[in-house]
């Protein structure tokens, strides 16, 4: 009763059981925030007064907060004294509520240390620094300037992503006006030198100047909105100083479609840095966009070996292969990229705990992260090109295959085995012990077994698929390969693979459940029978092992498959399998009823596997559901507004911003919101979305919300504002 009336109004919370235990496991985590740390955390206590009432504490997490001095954190706590209830009653009066004091937390990337503002109402405004240790300091002009940029990258970079959720999380805009804009990039100027110091994106290995999250962020903030005059402007008094940052300057002109500078700078950038291979891939991303896809080829194999270690140099040239439809050297190239492990954002996450079909619920691919998501990504891209049968096909071309390496291992052994017998006696079966799985040995021979019942005791094993018939030849030992159902069969005996295949689909129906399983056994067959190859049986069985000819197979132009990539193949498997039991039975006209967390699901899975039409309409049978989602409605915003479809963008841009104000996202940009009006601007014109906007009468408040991305657009003079 008593959190009831001491709540805020419009701001999330969670109360606390003691007093500071927030604050406490905050200090005790400081250690392990890797890079840009969590949002920042804002901690109240509060009482009513009287004598005997007990305080009660709370916090929430909160970004886009300004963070550049203790005045501004100190006014944030300040102004949610006006966001109590008011708990009085015509009939009484209840216990006024207010806040006592509250500590702002601010995590500072570039140093390490969680900056902290204490605040006493009424008193005083303390500020002071606490390491990873715990210990406390006195907070520097310079600390703050860190501070005030991390509180903004974060703001920036966490908007949007879906894979960051936590609970009462707060977001404001982290820059309101130009002037905000401008001292934001001064800011980043300032500290751009050190922005390897807060870290990079998974993919990238080794941060660096050019590749962190601060040049992340001015891209991101500047890119969405198509103002990448303002990044040009940074970029060239950094470049002065740092020739790598070029890559970005040039990268920031060709957005502004001014090419003919970018060329220059990057021909320029290339005398001084000739191996900085973020260069490279921007003169690589040019050429494909003109078609010269041979030219970009060298330009990535350049890059390549400018930085072998990493990931993203690789994907570039996996890419080029695949548009100049090399699939073959796009496999290899995919098999050679360096993997790194993911270590995701500094924050604990929250899972939904929702009901789904288990097949769906399993999927793996959903879980990628970091690089192994971007390799899935180039997977699921190639099987899209060339389809799932040719590139199984393309996989065993490349790659060893199992059996070929079973008999290849077979062939050798029987020639070393040769080898160590008397070179003047002709070999026969019964010198030699050939087990199942390829290995060869001599046989050790005793005087109470013939040599022929001997080595038939050593083939014939008890799930052994050896035909005996064929050893009635004493002279030629031979080697059968096991059928599917026999390595099913051991497969299962042995030990489980590390990603567990299980592509069936729960119908309702006895009759759906029939094609399910016909559908799953004939595209088990598909996967499970890539490409066999020969298995080098002798043709001419008159003649001995000593006159058989060199080894049947050779490896020079074939590469081991890594595990990983193996593994991807078998998570592609398994979408591939569910995938085409949903087309199985659109074409059969079959019903197929799913819950709004399966549609949801296999909406993502078409995306994943690029089937944009199927996906979305996955994502519009999700909306006849009462599932409470966002995710359905924002994916179909996503796709009209590149469509360009003016009306159903608004429709679906209205429930999404009212997902977001529930869940305490008071920010205008970046978010998905803006970037779709703001695509949909350089198209129409922001007039045309505001006109269509007051049309559809919709209530004030809604209202005054989507009119706020209008006027964001027109405060920093977005593309479309003036049409």
């Amino acid at each position: 009763m008593a959190e009831a009336q001491a709540a805020f109004k419009e701001v999330p919370e969670i109360f606390e059981v003691e007093l500071v235990e927030s604050l406490t496991a905050r200090t005790e985590s400081l250690s392990t925030f890797r890079e840009l740390g969590p949002p920042d955390l804002c901690h109240v206590v509060k009482n009513t007064g009287r004598s005997g009432q007990r305080e009660l504490s709370s916090y929430h997490f909160v970004s886009g907060v300004d963070a550049s001095s203790s005045a501004s954190l100190a006014a944030y706590i300040n102004s949610l004294t006006y966001a109590l209830e008011d708990n009085t009653a015509w009939f009484s009066k209840g216990p006024t509520w207010k806040i006592r004091n509250g500590t702002f937390c601010c995590f500072n990337a570039f140093s390490r240390v969680d900056i902290r503002v204490d605040v006493k109402i009424p008193g005083s405004v303390s500020a002071y620094v606490v390491d990873l240790r715990g210990d406390r300091h006195e907070a520097t002009p310079e600390i703050w300037q860190e501070t005030y940029v991390s509180a903004i990258l974060r703001a920036i970079l966490y908007s949007d992503d879906p894979t960051y959720t936590l609970e009462a999380y707060r977001k404001l805009d982290p820059i309101t006006t130009p002037e905000g804009e401008i001292r934001f990039l001064q800011a980043a100027e300032a500290l751009f030198m050190k922005g390897w110091q807060v870290g990079s994106d998974p993919e990238i290995q080794v941060a660096n100047v050019v590749s962190n999250h601060l040049t992340a962020a001015i891209l991101k903030y500047f890119g969405d909105s198509g103002r990448y005059q303002q990044a040009a402007n940074l970029f060239e008094k950094l470049a002065a100083r740092e020739p790598e940052v070029a890559s970005l300057l040039a990268k920031s002109y060709i957005g502004m479609n001014e090419e003919v500078k970018a060329v220059q700078i990057m021909a320029n950038a290339m005398r001084q840095t000739p191996q900085s291979y973020t260069l490279l891939h921007v003169q690589c991303d040019f050429l494909r966009s003109k078609g010269k896809y041979e030219y970009a080829l060298k330009l990535a194999r350049q890059a390549v070996n400018c930085a072998p270690s990493e990931f993203v140099t690789w994907e570039k040239l996996t890419e080029l292969y695949m548009d100049l439809k090399q699939y073959d050297s796009a496999l290899l190239t995919l098999n050679s990229c360096p993997m790194f492990t993911f270590n995701g954002r500094d924050a604990h996450r929250s899972l939904p705990n929702a009901k789904a079909d288990p097949a769906l619920q399993r999927l793996p691919a959903p879980g990628l992260r970091g690089t192994w998501a971007r390799a899935y990504t180039l997977l699921t891209r190639l099987v899209s090109q060339i389809g799932w049968d040719e590139l199984l096909k393309t996989r065993s071309s490349v790659f060893v295959m199992e059996e070929e390496y079973r008999m290849q291992k077979a062939q050798t052994e029987i020639q070393q085995v040769e080898s160590q017998t008397n070179g003047t006696q002709e070999p026969d079966a019964g010198q030699v012990v050939i087990h199942e799985d390829g290995t060869v040995v001599p046989r050790h021979r005793t005087s109470s077994s013939s040599p022929d019942d001997a080595s038939t005791r050593a083939i014939i094993s008890k799930d052994s698929s050896v035909d005996v018939s064929r050893l009635q030849d004493p002279s030629i030992p031979t080697i059968r390969v096991s059928t599917e159902s026999d390595r099913e069969r051991e497969e299962n005996q042995a030990t489980p693979p590390e990603i567990h295949i299980n592509g069936e689909v729960e119908t309702e129906t006895e009759t759906e459940t029939e094609t399910e399983t016909e559908t799953e056994n004939g595209m088990a067959d598909t996967l499970e029978k890539p490409a066999q190859v020969a298995a080098g049986e002798e043709k001419d069985e008159e003649s001995d092992l000593s006159a058989v000819a060199p080894e049947p197979f050779s490896f020079s132009n074939k590469r081991l498959c890594e595990r990983w990539l193996d593994n991807l193949f078998m998570v592609l498997y398994e979408a591939s399998f569910l995938y085409r039991s949903l087309a199985h039975f659109k074409t059969q006209h079959v019903a197929y009823r799913k819950t709004g967390l399966e549609w949801e699901i296999l909406g993502d899975l078409g995306l994943r596997l690029h089937h944009k039409e199927e996906a979305k309409e996955a994502y519009q049978r999700c909306l006849d559901s009462p599932r409470y989602s966002i995710k359905p409605w924002l994916k179909l915003m996503e796709m009209y507004a590149e469509e360009g479809d003016i009306q159903r963008s608004i429709q679906t841009a209205i429930r999404v911003a009212a997902y977001q104000y529930a869940d305490y996202t008071e920010m205008t940009f970046p978010t998905q919101i803006a970037r779709a009006f703001f695509k949909l601007g350089q198209i129409h014109g922001h007039a045309k979305i505001s006109f269509t906007l007051m049309s559809m009468g919709l209530p004030d408040p809604i209202l005054k919300i989507m009119d706020s991305y209008m006027q964001y657009g027109k405060i920093f003079k977005i593309e479309g504002y003036d049409f």
